[in-house]
Order: C-alpha cells, then structure tokens, then sequence
C-alpha cells in the first residue's frame, strides 16, 4: 500500500515499510527489479537514452491510473551530482521525467531539487549506510510552494532513502503531497 512492492500474503505494508515511516506519500514501480535489470544497467551506465522513451510510454499506461489519480503539478527527476553528471553525460531520472511528461502531459521540473553532495553509490550498503550516505544531500533551489502535489521520479526503488531524503527537502519547502514513479523496484516476496 506505500511502496507498490508486491506482497507474500494479505499484509498491507512490505517489511521495509512496516519498520520505517517513509516521507512520501506513496509511490509505484513499473518493473520488479530482477526481471528488468539488464534494461535498466544499459539505460543508466549504457549510454542507452532513447530507452527513456519506451519506458516513459509504458509507464504512462500501466501507471496512468496512479498518475491521473494524484493530479501531480510537476514531475521532479531525482538529481545526480554534477560529478556523476559530467562522468556520465547524462541523468537518467531526468531523461526518463521527460518521456513520461510527453506522453502524460504534465511538466517535468529539473532545476527545483539539487543534490549539492557527491554521495557514494549505494548498491552495496546496508540501509543504515544508505541514510547516513543521503543525509543533507538534496536542497531545494526554487520556489516550490507553488506546487501542491508532485511526483518524484527516480529509476531504481530499494529501500526507499534516495525519495525520502528527495521528498523531506520538499516538505520542508512546503509542498504537501509527494508521491513516486521508478522504473522498478525490489521485491518483497
């Protein structure tokens, strides 16, 4: 019911959600991790842009219901560093915002949310490593108190601390409901 992982038996809330009071609202994975990893590795660190736009069409309709139903102001892409940036060339969150705002129709907003730390990449940490890593590693540098309702877009959901710590800088910038869009995420089964 929080993270969109599926579920073993009739419980409401996956173990990770059950033992952590996460600070978005609710969010959906389009793929379960492991049957969409190669796609997503070559997306990311392949240089495989035009991905984004196959993904950003599937997620507008198999997630379209969600999307419609919480009547998002903006999509905000999680932000690399622009270390990360110039090694890669490119953001993939960002890439993968604008495709689903061309086929949903709601504007993607890059330049509201900062990552002003260079974090280590989180593959291998445990989730008390991965709070300390994201700790004070998003800023807002805009106004967005203008935005109500917005989702966060990010490509990879394990245990949700990039959108928490993504989503407590936007609350504290006063924007209310914060909802999130990846394009998989773990399993809890």
């Amino acid at each position: 019911m929080k993270c969109g992982k599926k579920l073993a038996d009739d419980a409401q809330l996956c173990s990770d959600c059950a033992s952590v009071s996460h600070m978005y609202n609710r969010g959906r994975s389009l793929y379960e991790y492991a049957s969409a990893a190669l796609s997503i590795y070559k997306f990311k660190y392949g240089g495989r842009r035009e991905y984004a736009d196959y993904y950003g069409e599937q997620i507008a309709e198999y997630l379209g219901d969600f999307i419609r139903k919480v009547k998002p102001d903006a999509l905000i892409p999680i932000p690399l560093h622009r270390k990360r940036l110039n090694k890669r060339g490119y953001n993939q969150a960002e890439e993968l915002a604008k495709a689903i705002g061309k086929y949903t129709g709601i504007p993607m907003e890059n330049k509201l949310l900062k990552r002003v730390r260079n974090t280590t990449a989180m593959k291998q940490l445990s989730p008390g490593e991965r709070r300390a890593n994201l700790k004070n590693a998003f800023i807002i540098s805009g106004n967005s108190v203008k935005l109500r309702t917005i989702i966060i877009i990010d490509d990879i959901y394990t245990t949700g601390t990039t959108l928490d710590e993504a989503a407590r800088a936007f609350h504290e910038a006063g924007v209310g409901d914060i909802y999130f869009i990846t394009l998989a995420g773990g399993s809890s089964v």
